[in-house]
């Protein structure tokens, strides 16, 4: 079954996310990134930062809860069965923090409705505390029919 075009623009979120410093040095191992940036306090401080950053594919953990919504919205009745992770993309606008609190807007951006699949794409605009974008996330889903 087709996912209708009419939920083109349907929004989730916001959703928000409190980055801690231990959360960015387990993600930071977990993806073997050694970088001092994200693990070393001590050389952290001394950088214009002032302490760790997160890498920036962390922006999975926080702009990837729109997936949760998005998943489960009835509405759409999609076929868990039939649907695959097509891609991913991320823009980076600003460096994100342990403490910043993060909060994700998205919206269904497009659907296509090709032959046996469906292309769904589900954009994510994530801001800090300051009101600030610190990325905007692209996923696409493939839902065959």
């Amino acid at each position: 079954m087709a996912v209708d075009k009419k939920f083109i623009g349907k929004k989730y979120g916001p959703l928000t996310y409190e980055v801690g410093k231990e959360k960015i040095k387990e993600y930071a191992n977990a993806i073997k990134n050694s970088d001092p940036y994200y693990i070393d306090d001590d050389f952290a401080k001394n950088t214009k930062y002032g302490g760790v950053i997160a890498p920036p594919t962390f922006a999975v953990v926080y702009a990837g809860m729109l997936a949760d919504p998005f998943f489960k919205d009835p509405e759409l009745n999609l076929n868990y069965a039939m649907l695959v992770h097509g891609e991913q993309d991320f823009e980076f606008f600003d460096v994100v923090k342990p403490g910043d609190v993060i909060t994700s807007s998205g919206k269904i951006l497009n659907i296509e409705d090709k032959e046996k699949l469906d292309i769904v794409t589900l954009e994510g605009i994530c801001k800090n505390q300051e009101g600030k974008d610190v990325c905007r996330a692209t996923f696409t889903f493939v839902i065959r029919k």
